[in-house]
């Protein structure tokens, strides 16, 4: 990666990560973004939705996680294994128990019984996000290598979840790998992008 593009990317980053940690959903927004996706995004008999568990003040998924398995949704949380980038999917329940992963954040622990399962919607947090359907995470590539193995074996959504602040005004910085969202959903507003 060229220094500069790399200095751009790390200097958008870190601006973002301080915006985000300014920014915070009161119960009624949390309502309207969790309404926003079950409005948009269609949700087939058997889909498997891979869900995040909050970190840092990404955008807090557990309403619509509760929400989703009144709807007898699967849900599935990923977990980071040593030596991929391409994440695993653990079976979440409300009743689960938890581990803390590689990166400290919480994910079902992982055992004999644990329930390993394919997502066909994918939920991904992120830093910002542009009106092209790009987004920026934290650079370790996983939710872009995740979406490109899954891209080629079948048909999956890819949907970004983030506060409407997080919204650039201008296109971000991008590389070959990165890969582009079909939808991103804030407390505001659902943009879809075409493929």
């Amino acid at each position: 990666m060229d220094t500069d593009f790399k200095t751009q990317k790390n200097s958008i980053r870190d601006h973002a990560k301080h915006t985000r940690a300014m920014l915070n959903l009161d119960a009624e927004q949390q309502k309207t973004l969790c309404n926003n996706f079950l409005s948009s995004i269609s949700l087939k008999k058997n889909v498997c939705v891979s869900s995040y568990w909050p970190h840092e003040r990404e955008i807090d998924t557990l309403i619509l996680m509760d929400e989703l398995i009144t709807r007898d949704v699967k849900i599935v949380l990923p977990i980071v294994e040593k030596n991929s980038k391409v994440l695993k999917f653990a079976q979440w329940t409300t009743d689960a128990l938890m581990q803390n992963g590689i990166y400290n954040i919480p994910h079902p622990k992982v055992n004999e019984d644990t329930i390993w399962l394919e997502p066909d919607i994918l939920l991904i947090p992120m830093l910002a996000f542009d009106r092209q359907g790009y987004r920026l995470g934290y650079g370790g590539g996983y939710y872009d290598s995740t979406l490109s193995h899954y891209r080629q074996k079948k048909d999956i959504i890819a949907v970004g979840l983030a506060y409407a602040k997080q919204a650039c005004l201008f296109p971000l910085p991008k590389e070959d790998h990165d890969q582009r969202l079909d939808w991103i959903i804030t407390e505001q507003n659902v943009m879809q992008f075409s493929s």
